[in-house]
C-alpha cells in the first residue's frame, strides 16, 4: 500500500508539473487554456496514464486538482468532520486535534515551497497577504474557521499554519448538557441569568470552549431583541434573525485602515443594540465594555482568557487600565463590580473534554471584588 501511494504521489507531481508548464507556455503565447482545470487535468491523465485502471486515474486526477488549486495534503484533513484543528509546523510536521486531543498525522508537504503555495491559496481569496515584511497573519475562512500563519524569519523551522475548525452550526446549551460539558443545574441557572439581562463573562484557557459556550448562551436571548456581535474573526453563529455582525480589520501593508474591536464597540453603542456580544476582550476595549455596562447596556456577553473566575476579574481590570485614560485602579474595580454580574469559567481536562468548572457571581467583600460560586458542589 505504501509503495502504491508513493508511486501515485510521484506520478501526480510529475503530471502536475507538466500541466503547469503547458499552461505557462500557452499563456506566454497568448493562448490561455480554454477549458476548465478539472477537464484539462482529466484529459492529461487520460493521455499520460492510459494504462492505469479507471479508479486509479480518477484518484490521480483528483489528487492533481487538489494539489494545484486546493490545499494539497490538508484537503483530506479538512474534509474530516472529527478534526477540530490542523497544525502545520513546517512541511514535514503536521498535527490535528480530535476530541480535544492532539495527535500527529502521516501527512507531509513535498517541500517548503509547496506549503507556502498552499498558504497563498488560503489567503488569496480572503484578500490577505503574507511576506517577509508582514510575516504574521490572522484570517477567517468562509465557513468561519480561523487561520493563523507565521513564516520565516519569525518561524524558525518553516511556515507555521494553524486552522481552527468551526462548522456551520454550534452546539446549543442542551447539547452541551448531553455531552457533560454543562450540568442541568448550571444550564437552568444560566438560562435565567441571560433572560434577566445579567452581564456574563466566560473565562478559560485557549481551546477550553469559551466561544462554544458563548454561542450556546446567546441562544437564551429573546428572538425579539436586536443583537450586535463584535469579533476579531467572525466565529459566532447566532440563531436569532435580528443580528448585526461586526468584524475588526487589521491595518494594510501601508499601516492604514485598521479598525479595532474598540472602534467597533464604540460604534455599536450607536446602533441601538438590545444586546452586545463580544467574541473576546483582550485589550483596552475592556474599558469601553465596562463603560457600556454601567450606562444602561446590561445583558452583554463576552469571553476572556483567565485561569479562574476570580482571575478573570483581575485580568479585566488590567485590560481596562491599558486604555491609558488615567483612571485609578479603584475606579476601574468599582465599574467591574457594578457592570459584570456573572463569570462562567470553563476548563479543558487532560482527556480533552471541556466542562464548566464555575458559575460565579461577582460580589463585593471587604471593599474588594470577589466571586461567589452559585453552583456550589458542582465544581469538578
Amino acid at each position: 500500500m505504501a509503495t502504491r501511494e508513493h508511486h501515485l504521489a510521484g506520478l501526480a507531481d510529475e503530471l502536475r508539473f507538466r500541466l503547469i508548464e503547458r499552461r505557462r507556455v500557452a499563456a506566454a503565447g497568448g493562448n490561455p487554456a480554454a477549458i476548465d482545470l478539472p477537464d484539462e487535468v482529466r484529459a492529461l491523465v487520460e493521455e499520460e496514464a492510459a494504462l492505469l485502471g479507471r479508479d486509479t486515474r480518477d484518484e490521480l486526477a483528483a489528487r492533481i486538482v487538489r494539489d494545484t488549486v486546493g490545499l494539497g495534503p490538508l484537503e483530506d484533513l479538512l474534509a474530516d468532520p472529527t478534526v477540530e484543528e490542523v497544525m502545520v509546523n513546517g512541511p514535514d510536521d503536521v498535527y490535528v486535534e480530535r476530541a480535544g486531543r492532539i495527535e500527529a498525522v502521516d501527512v507531509r508537504f513535498p517541500d517548503e515551497e509547496e506549503l507556502r503555495n498552499a498558504i497563498e491559496r488560503i489567503l488569496a481569496p480572503l484578500g490577505r497577504r503574507i511576506d517577509e515584511l508582514s510575516p504574521m497573519v490572522d484570517a477567517r475562512l468562509a465557513d468561519g474557521s480561523r487561520v493563523n500563519v507565521v513564516i520565516p524569519p519569525l518561524a524558525v523551522d518553516g511556515p507555521a499554519l494553524s486552522i481552527r475548525r468551526f462548522g456551520a452550526s454550534r452546539p446549543g446549551a442542551r447539547e452541551l448538557v448531553e455531552r457533560g460539558s454543562l450540568s442541568t443545574t448550571q444550564c437552568e441557572l444560566l438560562e435565567q441569568a441571560v433572560g434577566d439581562r445579567r452581564s456574563i463573562l466566560v473565562s478559560g484557557g485557549t481551546g477550553a470552549g469559551k466561544t462554544t459556550l458563548l454561542n450556546a448562551l446567546s441562544g437564551f436571548i429573546d428572538s425579539g431583541e436586536r443583537i450586535v456581535t463584535i469579533e476579531d474573526a467572525a466565529e459566532l453563529r447566532l440563531q436569532q434573525r435580528h443580528v448585526v455582525r461586526l468584524e475588526s480589520r487589521p491595518a494594510s501593508v501601508e499601516g492604514k485602515g485598521e479598525v479595532t474591536v474598540r472602534d467597533l464597540l464604540r460604534n455599536a453603542l450607536r446602533m441601538r443594540p438590545d444586546r452586545i456580544v463580544i467574541g473576546e476582550v483582550r485589550g483596552p476595549e475592556a474599558l469601553d465594555l465596562l463603560t457600556a455596562l454601567n450606562t444602561g447596556h446590561e445583558g452583554a456577553l463576552s469571553t476572556l482568557h483567565a485561569n479562574s473566575a476570580a482571575d478573570a476579574l483581575s485580568r479585566l481590570e488590567t485590560l481596562a487600565l491599558m486604555a491609558g485614560v488615567g483612571l485609578p485602579h479603584e475606579a476601574i474595580a468599582e465599574q467591574v463590580q457594578r457592570g459584570v454580574d456573572l463569570v462562567v469559567h470553563v476548563e479543558r481536562r487532560s482527556d480533552g473534554s471541556r466542562r464548566v468548572a464555575e458559575v460565579a457571581e461577582v460580589v463585593r467583600v471587604a471593599g474588594t471584588t470577589a466571586v461567589r460560586d452559585l453552583a456550589a458542589g458542582l465544581k469538578s
